[in-house]
């Protein structure tokens, strides 16, 4: 006789369901009568298209209309600088313009190609490509996609992320982005990802590891590692800036050390500087970087930093910090704490300010940090169940500023807590149409130039998703859904070419949704 199932049946599955909801909107419920915010439910509508076919027309023209204003208030400065990157074939056989086959690289990311094959299949079939020369007149000829990738293995690749920060720059000029800024700062978040994998070398500049097969079998992979780093705008938001590939032959060969992440935040930092020599700038990094030399760093160069601080980082800093809080205990004016509540979560803020930082040989160097610890505490519902648990969580950072109660919640919430954006954007671009991990060439220097047009194309996708044209569509629509719903509208015959016409004659002017 069969073991009957502890399983639970589909109507048991049912019931749970319904429970779960019933005690989620009776858990929301009491944290908002005892002062909580929870975070609103947020999804696209699980509905039919009530659309008629009149009106899916003028969504399909206003949407593609919206994105167009923004793309043209960027095109003719960003093709300006295209245009001054040295070309290096021979003139008496170029078909294609050097600024003709970059913005056709930049449109494969920004239509989302998987790969320079669905490139040529898609972007050349007769709609698309004629859609496509009627939203930007400057793609005078259709070129290859074979074509873009020896381009790119010849010209400065450098020069294109050059251009990015240009483009970048006139709207920090136009204060574009000043309702983002967190005590008079810049947010700009560092992080690392691995871009690329093989059993084999991509080229001698890719890193190696050693790795262990079930069998014990010690194997050796080759990797594509890139620091990137973003400018934060807050509320999950945040725009591409720089990305430093680290490469075998800038670690010490001497040594049989590789290139490490730490190699190349200083490399990133020196550009970081060169492009804004003067610019506010608060870096938030992770907990691979709370050292002296990092912290140095930055404040030779005139930055504020908010850096996770781990448990079993700076033992002397974590001493000195249990130490002085035991005598900040015994005083009764608590201005070394802070407790409130923020959206669904009870906080508990803890800090102290001017810990002496001793390092390096004979702990010579010295540098004064401060530390502030959050402890937070919230409810929800246990899985699979109706029960409510309590959770909670901690977290350290190290400041660059000394902590107040004025100060506290917009350096930790508003800023440090923020740099989960850039790893959000990398998921993104891994995950979600831009094809972070593909390669597109063996080449390494064509590689870099993909990667450079790629970061090119969120940046300027983002922007144009946070405009006021646009805002509202994307709302209702999800990002992903928009941009596909977009690259749907260039592949059939939907647009108005007229209205298209007069966008593209006219001055275009851009509004960010605050």
């Amino acid at each position: 006789m069969s073991k009957v199932s502890s399983r639970p049946g589909r109507e048991a599955q049912k019931e749970l369901r319904r429970e779960r909801k019933r005690a989620q909107r009776a858990l929301r419920q009491q944290q908002q009568e005892q002062g909580l915010q929870p975070p609103p439910l947020t999804s696209t509508p699980n509905r039919k298209c009530e659309w008629t076919l009149e009106q899916e027309q003028q969504e399909r023209q206003q949407s593609v209309e919206g994105q167009l204003k923004a793309f043209r208030f960027m095109l003719p400065d960003l093709l300006e600088r295209f245009s001054q990157i040295p070309d290096p074939r021979n003139a008496a056989s170029v078909k294609h313009k050097l600024t003709v086959v970059l913005l056709y690289g930049l449109l494969s990311f920004v239509y989302q190609m998987s790969s320079r094959r669905e490139a040529n299949a898609q972007m050349t079939k007769p709609t698309f490509a004629a859609n496509l020369k009627l939203l930007f007149p400057e793609l005078e000829s259709m070129p290859h996609a074979d074509t873009l990738a020896r381009l790119l293995a010849r010209i400065d690749v450098e020069k294109i992320q050059d251009d990015l920060v240009g483009l970048l720059k006139r709207f920090l000029r136009n204060k574009k982005f000043k309702h983002y800024m967190q005590r008079r700062r810049y947010l700009i978040a560092i992080d690392g990802t691995q871009k690329y994998r093989s059993d084999m070398p991509l080229a001698a500049e890719s890193l190696q590891r050693q790795w262990q097969t079930i069998d014990g079998e010690t194997k050796t992979q080759y990797y594509v590692y890139v620091l990137e780093a973003n400018l934060v705008l807050g509320k999950g938001m945040c725009l591409p800036l720089l990305s430093e590939f680290l490469e075998f032959p800038d670690g010490d060969v001497t040594q049989a050390k590789q290139d490490c992440e730490l190699k190349a935040f200083r490399r990133l930092a020196a550009k970081l500087k060169s492009f804004f020599p003067k610019l506010r700038i608060m870096l938030l990094l992770d907990g691979l970087y709370p050292n002296g030399p990092i912290f140095a760093l930055c404040r030779k160069n005139g930055w504020d930093f908010m850096i996770v601080l781990q448990d079993d980082s700076l033992p002397s800093v974590w001493q000195e910090y249990e130490g002085l809080r035991r005598l900040q205990a015994a005083d009764a004016s608590n201005d070394h704490m802070l407790e409130q509540n923020w959206g669904a979560r009870r906080q508990h803020f803890a800090w102290v300010n001017n810990i002496d930082y001793d390092y390096g040989p004979r702990q010579q160097h010295h540098q004064v940090i401060h530390v502030v610890v959050c402890e937070e505490t919230w409810q929800e519902l246990a899985d699979n169940s109706t029960e409510v648990v309590p959770k909670k969580t901690r977290h350290a950072w190290i400041s660059s500023q000394p902590l107040s109660k004025i100060n506290v919640h917009v350096l930790c919430n508003l800023a440090a807590r923020n740099r989960w954006t850039i790893e959000n954007g990398i998921l993104v671009e891994k995950h979600h149409g831009y094809q972070y991990e593909h390669i597109f060439s063996y080449n390494w220097t064509a590689m870099k130039g993909y990667h450079y047009l790629m970061r090119l194309a969120h940046f300027m996708n983002s922007l144009a998703l946070l405009s006021i044209d646009l805002a509202d569509r994307v709302a209702q629509m999800g990002i992903s859904c928009f941009l596909r719903f977009i690259r749907e509208t260039l592949a059939g015959p939907w647009l108005d070419a007229t209205r298209i016409q007069s966008i593209c004659n006219g001055s275009c002017q851009f509004r960010l949704v605050v």
